[in-house]
C-alpha cells in the first residue's frame, strides 16, 4: 500500500506537527481514494497559532513596517501566485475535484486581489473633524482590529482565503487561517509563498482541523479580534453566536438559493447557456449557484426543451481534463446530501427531467459524482426551492409577469446573487432593484471582480468582500482630541 504524504502546520514560518501527533485522510473526489493525510488541529495548536500571530501583530517587523511597505510585500506575493499558478491550480483539483480549466483561472486571477489591496494599503487616510468646540483640534484614525481568525469553505479555497487575507493583510493585521478540512493542502502550498514573499514569520499561520475542534478553539480564543467565514449558513450562525461571547467582530458569506429570472424578451440562446453555467459549473458547489430558474410561462416549454438539451451533452469526467465539463462533487457526505434532496424533489411532485441519480458513466469511474438534473413543475414552497442543496440540481419555477417573478424571487431566506434575462432596458434597471439579494447580475452570471463588492442579504451572511470598503471590514476607527487651549476648564463639567 502506497504510503500517503503527511501534510503539517504553519506556524511562525515553520512547518508544525500536531500537538495530538494525530492526522487524518485527505480524499481525491475523482477517485474516491485517500491521497493525503492532513495535522489534525486542537485546541493547542490554536492557541499556539494564535499567541504567534499576537506577538507579531505587537512586536517586531510586521508593526514597524509602513503601509507602503505593506503594499510592497502584497505586490510581491501575487507575483509569487502568478509564478506558481498552474501548480497551486492542480492541486485544487486534486483535493476538491473542481475542473482544471476552472481552478486554472481562479488561480490566474488571484494575484490581482493582491495587486488591489497592495495598492490600497497606504490610501487608508483618516480624516480633521470640522469640530464645534473652541480650541480643541480633532481628527480620526483607522487601525488595524489585531489577529483574524479564517474559516475557508472547499469549494474554492485560495480564492476564498484570498478574499478575506488580501484586504486583512493590507490593513495591517496578523492572520490564523483554519482550512477546511477537506481540502487543506492548497493553503499549506500557499503560505509558503507568503513567507517567500518577504512577510515576518508569524503574521499567516494555517491550522487545519475539524470545525468542532480547530475551528471552534479559533472562534472561541480570546486573543481572536474578528472571525471571516465562508461557509453553510447554519454553521455561520453557530459561529455568530460563539464569536458575539467574546464581543468579536464577524464577517459572514453563507449560502444562497439564487433566483435566475428569465424573461421573454431575451436572447433565448444566451439565457439558456447562463442558466446552465448558473447551476451545473462547478458541479452546482457555488454559493451562488442560480439553483431556482425562473422561466416566464410564455416561452417556458421552449426554453426547457432547449435547456434539457445541452445540459444532456455535458461531458462528465476526470477534472484534470480540459475537455471535461462537470467534474465530482467534493466530498462524500455531500454527494449523500445531493441524492437525498433528489429523492426530496420526487417525493414532493416536481417532474425529474434530467438526471435525479448518482452517475455511472464508465468515465466516472469511482468518483463521487452525480448526474445534472432538471426538476419542472416546481412551486417556490417545495424544499427544493427553499433550501440550499450545493449540488448540480436545477429547479424551474414559472411565472407570468414582472411582479409574480419578484415576488418568488424574494420569497426565500436567501439573498446572496441573482440572475436577469432580459432585452428591455428598463427591466434589467427596475427589476434589480427589487430583488433582495447582495449581487444581481443582467444578461450574464457568475461575474466577480477584487473590485466589486460581494456579500449577501439576510441569511446569506453579514459584511461585504472585494471593492474598496472591504478594507474597513479589518480595521477599527480611532478619533483623536487635542487642546489648543490654555487653562484647563472646571473639572467637573463634560467638555
Amino acid at each position: 500500500m502506497q504510503k500517503l504524504e503527511k501534510l503539517d502546520f504553519t506556524i511562525s514560518g515553520k512547518t508544525i506537527p500536531p500537538a495530538s501527533g494525530e492526522y487524518f485522510e485527505s480524499y481525491n473526489p475523482f477517485s474516491g481514494k485517500p491521497w493525503a493525510m492532513v495535522g489534525r488541529g486542537t485546541a493547542e495548536d490554536i492557541n499556539h497559532a494564535v499567541q504567534t500571530a499576537k506577538k507579531a501583530f505587537l512586536e517586531g517587523d510586521w508593526p514597524k513596517l509602513t503601509p507602503t511597505e505593506r503594499g510592497k510585500l502584497l505586490r510581491k506575493l501575487g507575483d509569487l501566485v502568478a509564478e506558481n499558478s498552474e501548480r497551486l491550480a492542480k492541486l485544487e483539483v486534486q483535493e476538491n475535484g473542481k475542473l482544471i480549466a476552472e481552478m486554472r483561472m481562479q488561480i490566474n486571477y488571484l494575484p490581482q486581489w493582491y495587486y488591489y489591496f497592495g495598492g490600497l494599503a497606504d490610501k487608508i487616510e483618516g480624516s480633521v473633524l470640522p469640530i464645534d468646540k473652541p480650541e480643541h483640534f480633532a481628527y480620526t484614525l483607522h487601525e488595524p482590529l489585531g489577529v483574524i481568525g479564517m474559516i475557508t469553505a472547499w469549494n474554492s479555497p485560495l480564492l476564498l482565503l484570498t478574499w478575506k487575507l488580501a484586504p486583512a493583510l493590507a490593513a495591517g493585521n496578523t492572520t490564523v487561517i483554519k482550512p477546511s478540512e477537506f481540502t487543506s493542502a492548497s493553503s499549506f502550498e500557499f503560505v509558503k509563498l507568503v513567507h517567500q514573499a518577504g512577510f515576518p514569520p508569524g503574521v499567516v499561520n494555517v491550522v487545519a482541523g475539524f470545525g468542532s475542534e480547530a475551528g471552534e478553539a479559533l472562534v472561541t480564543h480570546p486573543d481572536i479580534a474578528k472571525i471571516a467565514f465562508t461557509g453553510g449558513s447554519e454553521t455561520g450562525i453557530n459561529i455568530y453566536q460563539k464569536a458575539a461571547r467574546g464581543l468579536k467582530r464577524v464577517s459572514l458569506e453563507l449560502g444562497g438559493k439564487s433566483p435566475n429570472i428569465v424573461f421573454d424578451d431575451c436572447n433565448i440562446e444566451n439565457a439558456i447557456n447562463g442558466a446552465i453555467s448558473a447551476i451545473f459549473a462547478a458541479t452546482g458547489q457555488t454559493c451562488i449557484a442560480g439553483s431556482r430558474l425562473l422561466l416566464q410561462r410564455s416561452i417556458h416549454d421552449e426554453f426547457v426543451e432547449k435547456l434539457i438539451k445541452l445540459a444532456k451533452s455535458a461531458r462528465m469526467g476526470d477534472p484534470m481534463s480540459n475537455d471535461t465539463q462537470v467534474g465530482p462533487v467534493t466530498t462524500l457526505p455531500q454527494m449523500k446530501k445531493i441524492i437525498e434532496y433528489m429523492e426530496v424533489g420526487k417525493n414532493e411532485g416536481a417532474d425529474c427531467l434530467l438526471g435525479g441519480v448518482r452517475a455511472t458513466r464508465p468515465e466516472c469511474g469511482t468518483g463521487w459524482f452525480v448526474e445534472p438534473t432538471i426538476f419542472t413543475g416546481v412551486n417556490n414552497q417545495m424544499k427544493i426551492a427553499q433550501e440550499e442543496i450545493f449540488g448540480p440540481v436545477l429547479s424551474v419555477i414559472p411565472f407570468d409577469d414582472d411582479d409574480e417573478a419578484v415576488e418568488i424571487a424574494n420569497d426565500n431566506a436567501y439573498g446572496l446573487g441573482a440572475g436577469v434575462w432580459t432585452g428591455s432596458v428598463a427591466r434589467s434597471i427596475n427589476i434589480p432593484r427589487q430583488i433582495r439579494s447582495g449581487t444581481v447580475w443582467v444578461n450574464t452570471y457568475r461575474a466577480v471582480s477584487y473590485m466589486a463588492p460581494f456579500g449577501g442579504y439576510k441569511k446569506s451572511g453579514l459584511g461585504k468582500e472585494n471593492g474598496q470598503n472591504a478594507i474597513h471590514e479589518y480595521l477599527q476607527s480611532k478619533t483623536v482630541w487635542v487642546s489648543t487651549g490654555g487653562a484647563t476648564q472646571n473639572p467637573f463639567i463634560m467638555r
